[in-house]
């Protein structure tokens, strides 16, 4: 059953924080979506869109502001016949099937429909559709999308799962598994994961798994970040039970803090600059000893859009990862504007974590 999402309202579109906390809330309870739809108060064209959608077999969420709420229901009770109704301070369709505060779901021939009244810095009401779990995601590690196409499709014909593949970042595939009509998801991982021991981790979300991980090993990490300012700290931080297995990150601009905080030798910061293996190893080394952490990530780059070099071009970016016993430091070349090349700086240095310790994150 297809999955569909409409925004209707502008603040949906220009608020970009209020998008993204409903986003994580239908990711966490519907699940994947096949399409996004967005449209103003005052488009013209949301109706012949719903009738359009209501003919298919799908599952909608409808978000609305307070002022287009009553809009969409009158289409909806257009389109399908019916009167609206009072409930729970709010006009709905009398052939609704269920309704709590801000929320209800109508049935009609083979499509749900969920509206919902969404307000900026207030809770989101309830998804009243349910999850239906025809979609999930894990990780690869340090294989490419052909090789792991090949490994895993007779597995995905076995288990009736259709395959998805994406390269968050180098050495790193996201996989979507898509359930066909009598597929086995849960089969499929269960398999996959004792084909790919080393490479292959069960999880949707690598934050919280990461969390998981360290914590019931009582292990830390801490982060010396320059380039990537804090978007490490902030991809650990945003998920609840960080604070057991991280104690902080020292973003270090200037060579005057790489030095002082971090303890970097200015020798080597005069000789090699700021962006270099030498100085990524230091802070690395530097913010282990100063956390007494177990682990310890440290990034150093050019992001740009300015400040590349023909020895450093634009995209370079150092990261090395350390323990008490094992250091790894590696030069990447990324591509991008100054965000993607952070975000993606950011998921190296995750990526380079996890595989630093195969003991303790494939087990």
């Amino acid at each position: 059953m297809e999955k569909i999402v409409l925004f209707v309202g502008r603040k949906f579109h220009s608020n970009i924080p209020f998008q993204n906390y409903i986003k994580r809330e239908i990711d966490k309870t519907f699940g994947e979506v096949d399409t996004f739809f967005f449209f103003s108060e005052s488009d013209n064209s949301i109706f012949l869109h719903l009738e359009k959608l209501l003919t298919k077999e799908a599952q909608i969420l409808i978000y609305a502001t307070k002022s287009s709420t009553s809009v969409i229901g009158k289409l909806l009770c257009t389109i399908t016949s019916d009167n609206q109704i009072l409930k729970e301070n709010m006009l709905i369709p009398s052939s609704t099937s269920i309704f709590e505060d801000d929320t209800y779901l109508l049935e009609y021939k083979k499509s749900h429909i969920n509206v919902l009244m969404a307000s900026e810095n207030e809770e989101l009401p309830q998804i009243l559709i349910q999850n239906d779990s025809r979609f999930a995601h894990i990780q690869l590690f340090d294989m490419d999308i052909e090789t792991a196409n090949a490994l895993l499709s007779p597995l995905a014909q076995t288990y009736e799962v259709k395959l998805h593949f994406s390269n968050l970042v180098q050495d790193w595939i996201l996989l979507n598994i898509e359930s066909k009509k009598y597929g086995h998801i849960s089969q499929f991982i269960s398999s996959a994961t004792s084909l790919l021991p080393t490479k292959l981790i069960p999880a949707s979300n690598m934050a919280a798994y990461l969390i998981e991980k360290l914590s019931h090993a009582g292990k830390k990490v801490s982060l010396a970040e320059s380039c990537t300012g804090g978007l490490i700290a902030s991809y650990l931080t945003k998920e609840s039970g960080s604070s057991s297995i991280f104690d902080g990150s020292l973003v270090t601009y200037s060579n005057v803090l790489k030095a002082n905080w971090l303890a970097v030798d200015e020798a080597t910061l005069e000789k090699h600059g700021a962006v270099s293996e030498e100085t990524v190893s230091e802070m690395s080394e530097g913010v282990l000893n100063v956390s007494e952490a177990d682990y310890s990530i440290a990034v150093s780059g050019i992001a740009g859009p300015e400040g590349g070099s023909e020895d450093k071009p634009l995209g370079t970016v150092f990261i090395s990862v350390r323990s008490k016993d094992k250091q790894n430091t590696q030069c990447l070349n990324f591509k991008g504007d100054r965000n993607y090349i952070q975000e993606q700086s950011a998921l190296y240095a995750i990526k380079m974590l996890v595989t630093l310790d195969k003991e303790l994150f494939f087990k």
